[in-house]
């Protein structure tokens, strides 16, 4: 089966009070948009056709990474009329489904279950039972519960508005049936506009059976219109991500204060996350790892056995096994620490390799450089990397000792074994074994007394 997914991403979004597309708003650190066509990848043999607004090119150039055919709907006439846009695409032995961009949280399952239904004789279309379904467009049965129409709530009568079954907007059909329907649609309603769901009678009367399919959670087919519905989706999703973790034996303290913005492309076992953990991008946390709360994990490796304190940020890192990081340090992007690494408390590395062993415990800063292993490394220290133009690399070999308040003006070596006096500016390179450092002679002026204010 040959599928076309239409996603309908045309919607000004005008609730949402905001220059930004409503596609373009996020859930999960990802567009709206972006979800549903995540989910729409997922299905074998399927091409993508994306319907944009006028004045939406934004969205398009925005996700301009995504492998599907943009089509501009320039006046925002219906969603009839924006499958219309697309009339010339449509197969006739194609399978069409309608989706819709800013209801991210459809699953694959409830999107096969509805492809299941689409024949030759008959179409689907997903919809939902609400505790209040005003405002949402009514699945008008037969007495023998077949459908017979969906009405709009501003075309309802007073015992249609009663019926708690809805539409979502969400449908599968043929391709040459669909075809034929868009093309007859016309604007007489109350909003005067091109309604898809028209084409629903239009199967009814042409002796097409309209088979339903109900998803497993409402959440899953509610759309965003402003702002609180946005936060309340967001809420949903990390609860379900929440649910994931701990199904894979993830202890969560809090599973309420625990984002996952991305993927794990493996996780360990024993692993504990505390309150207010964020995840981003695609990480890999092993065997016996511990989280302290309010830390940011972004496209890292966390290896087995690594504490991570409280407050710490890291950020397209490799952490290796047995290490201890924080609390609050930061490790950005290309800092990799290997075996048995101590990084303490307000300490920053980026771009650096630190070798088995190593400790940077205090209040530095560690920059474009390689540290060997088992290196000792004193409060304050700080490689001086940049000139203001250019960027030098710092390399402290095996074994050395940095004293505290060291200035390291790279290019400069710290030799194997070598000691470096506290409060040192270093920049020269360092022989091995020996002491090296630079401090002004110490005095003592006596007889000096503090300058007095004068009386006015």
């Amino acid at each position: 089966m040959t599928v076309k997914t239409i996603i309908l991403a045309a919607g000004q979004g005008t609730r949402m009070r905001s220059v930004l597309p409503k596609v373009l708003h996020k859930v999960a650190n990802r567009s709206l948009l972006e979800h549903v066509y995540d989910t729409s990848k997922q299905i074998d043999d399927n091409e993508i056709i994306i319907v944009y607004g006028h004045g939406g090119e934004l969205v398009k150039e925005t996700l301009s990474e995504l492998e599907a055919k943009w089509v501009e709907q320039k006046e925002q006439l219906g969603t009839g009329h924006a499958v219309l846009q697309v009339d010339n695409l449509i197969g006739n032995e194609d399978t069409i489904l309608i989706l819709y961009g800013d209801v991210p949280l459809l699953s694959k399952r409830s999107i096969d279950s509805l492809l299941a239904k689409v024949t030759a004789q008959s179409m689907a279309l997903l919809t939902v039972v609400l505790e209040n379904p005003v405002g949402y467009g009514r699945i008008v049965r037969d007495a023998a519960n077949k459908v017979l129409k969906i009405v709009e709530q501003k075309d309802a009568t007073e015992q249609e508005q009663l019926i708690d079954e809805v539409n979502t907007g969400i449908l599968a059909v043929k391709g040459e049936q669909l075809k034929s329907w868009i093309s007859r649609l016309d604007n007489s309603n109350a909003q005067q506009e091109f309604y898809l769901t028209d084409v629903i009678e239009m199967a009814v009367n042409d002796g097409i059976d309209v088979k339903t399919s109900q998803p497993e959670s409402v959440d899953e087919v509610l759309g965003v219109n402003n702002r609180k519905q946005l936060s309340h989706l967001e809420r949903v999703y990390q609860a379900e991500q929440a649910d994931k973790l701990m199904e894979q034996g993830i202890t969560l303290l809090d599973p309420a204060r625990v984002d996952c913005r991305g993927s794990f492309d493996s996780l360990g076992q024993d692993i504990s996350v505390d309150i207010n953990v964020i995840f981003e991008g695609n990480n890999t946390l092993g065997n016996n790892v511990k989280i302290g709360a309010n830390t940011i994990i972004i496209n890292s490796k966390i290896a087995d056995n690594v504490e991570i304190l409280a407050n710490c940020i890291i950020d397209n890192a490799v952490v290796g096994a047995g290490s201890r990081i924080g609390p609050f340090a930061r490790l950005r992007p290309q800092a990799e620490l290997a075996e048995q690494v101590h990084v303490g408390n307000f300490v920053e590395i980026k771009k650096s390799t630190v070798a088995q062993g190593s400790k940077i415990n205090h209040l530095s800063y560690i920059g474009d450089a390689t540290i060997g292993s088992n290196v000792n490394i004193g409060a304050g220290t700080i490689t001086c990397n940049y000139d203001g133009v250019n960027k030098f690399r710092t390399v402290i070999e095996d074994g050395a000792f940095i004293g505290s308040d060291t200035q390291l003006i790279a290019p400069v070596t710290v030799g194997k074994n070598a000691t470096i006096g506290a409060g040192s500016t270093i920049t020269k390179s360092t022989p091995d074994e020996q002491l090296t450092l630079t401090r002004s002679k110490q005095m003592t002026i006596h007889g000096w007394q503090r300058p007095v204010k004068k009386e006015q």
